[in-house]
């Protein structure tokens, strides 16, 4: 799972938050370590915890893992001639979510690959970041993700709440009304999947909720600027079925009449056997 170089858009949005005025930025050393494939830069920049989870590697911690970890990501990056274009930013406080879609040569042709990043920095001294994302685009597997994080109390109100209420309950018209007219759903196979406007939502909710019901989400970490609120979520249940906890990422982005203009999904979550879909929904 590569470590994208637009860990450096999330890291600086996250310190503008918590540095002091007059405080040298290091976020030039992290855009030199990330694109060299030079920990030491990285280091420099945040002498105290850097705390990376990644869908494929798992937990990384220590100097030797993080030098191990850039050096991998960075030959599998440069070998697929990989560039990243930003497809949102959510901050709030100490925490920013940064979307991108990455473009990487893939059995001859150009893949999108949706991929959700939070940094996290409460000082000066360390970081942590999640990365979230499916592995089917690139090997066409699902991997199943351990939570990250515990099931917190936030939970999302508006327009946003109202979906999570329709996905919960599987009610696809209750859903389909949450999206402005041109809104649009995206979950983590990419663009090409997107589904837009009433119809195309409405048949592919309904075919979501063949399982017996809606999907189960346990809220964990919310961010939320008023535009976009990114849901970090533990996934546990799928119509009838229980599912084993499965972290992800949602990002529900609000249009200017109040409805939503987006929902994206970052996770690698099966669904059941009766579901017949491109992708997940939540």
């Amino acid at each position: 799972m590569p470590w994208f170089p637009d860990f450096v858009s999330a890291v600086e949005l996250s310190r503008r938050q918590t540095r002091d005025t007059g405080q040298a930025d290091p976020v030039g050393q992290y855009l030199t370590a990330l694109s060299e494939g030079d920990p030491r830069l990285l280091e420099d920049a945040w002498p105290g915890k850097i705390v990376v989870y990644d869908p494929r590697v798992g937990e990384i911690r220590g100097h030797r893992e993080l030098r191990r970890f850039i050096s991998h990501n960075m030959s599998w990056l440069a070998e697929r001639h990989a560039r990243t274009e930003v497809v949102g930013r959510t901050v709030v406080g100490a925490r920013a979510v940064v979307e991108v879609l990455a473009h990487l040569d893939h059995d001859g042709r150009e893949l999108a690959w949706p991929v959700a990043v939070v940094a996290e920095s409460r000082g000066d001294q360390s970081v942590v970041f999640r990365t979230y994302c499916s592995q089917w685009p690139v090997d066409e597997q699902r991997h199943l993700r351990a939570p990250i994080l515990e099931p917190g109390s936030a939970r999302p109100g508006d327009i946003v709440g109202r979906y999570q209420d329709g996905l919960t309950a599987g009610d696809a018209e209750a859903v389909v009304s949450t999206f402005a007219p041109d809104g649009y759903f995206r979950g983590p196979f990419g663009p090409r999947y997107d589904h837009r406007g009433p119809d195309e939502l409405r048949s592919f909710f309904t075919r979501c909720f063949r399982a017996g019901g809606g999907v189960g989400l346990q809220p964990c970490v919310l961010t939320d600027d008023g535009v976009r609120c990114a849901l970090e979520y533990n996934c546990v249940r799928w119509g009838r079925h229980d599912l084993p906890p499965q972290a992800g990422l949602g990002v529900y982005e609000r249009g200017p009449d109040g409805l939503l203009a987006a929902v994206r999904v970052y996770d690698d979550v099966q669904p059941p056997a009766e579901v017949v879909a491109n992708q997940p929904a939540r």
